[in-house]
């Protein structure tokens, strides 16, 4: 895993097309998954009773929040791309994410990036992500879909 260091518009435009990598694995621990459903009030056992879990989900644990491995996204991104010289980021857009596969409690995700397009807005940079949350040792990623940012560079 190495980072992808962006400077300026014209720099981001040279990777459309282009895979970024990867970044390091996350491991999604219970406390984690506790702190996402306070924060969100969402508290439903398939996420927060391990033991009710254990017994009788599907999965022979807990699983993470689909919107927490959402959530995880500019986390991880900042390990795939740093973009230096910026006013501002906005998370604009997510297009297209389907979650794939559940994630249970202990398990590691990392982010797979590829830029799709660059836009120049009037020297704001509207840039569409391809995002895989892959699961270590799964055939299938968590999630995917097609994230926008709006850079603001300086």
């Amino acid at each position: 895993m190495s980072t992808v260091i962006i400077n300026s518009l014209q720099e981001l435009e040279q990777y459309e097309g282009q895979d970024l990598g990867v970044s390091a694995y996350h491991t999604i621990t219970q406390e984690q998954i506790n702190q996402f459903a306070a924060a969100t009030l969402d508290f439903q056992w398939i996420h927060t009773d391990p033991d009710r879990a254990r017994a009788e989900s599907p999965f022979g644990a807990t699983i993470a929040h689909g919107y927490l491995t959402v959530a995880l996204l500019p986390y991880l991104w900042t390990q795939v791309a740093r973009i230096e010289n910026l006013k501002m980021q906005v998370n604009y857009e997510i297009e297209s994410l389907r979650f794939n596969q559940a994630v249970t409690v202990n398990s590691a995700v990392r982010l797979h990036a590829k830029v799709l397009t660059v836009k120049n807005l009037r020297g704001i940079a509207k840039a569409r992500i391809e995002v895989t949350l892959e699961v270590q040792d799964a055939k299938k990623p968590a999630f995917t879909g097609v994230i926008t940012f709006l850079y603001h560079f300086l």
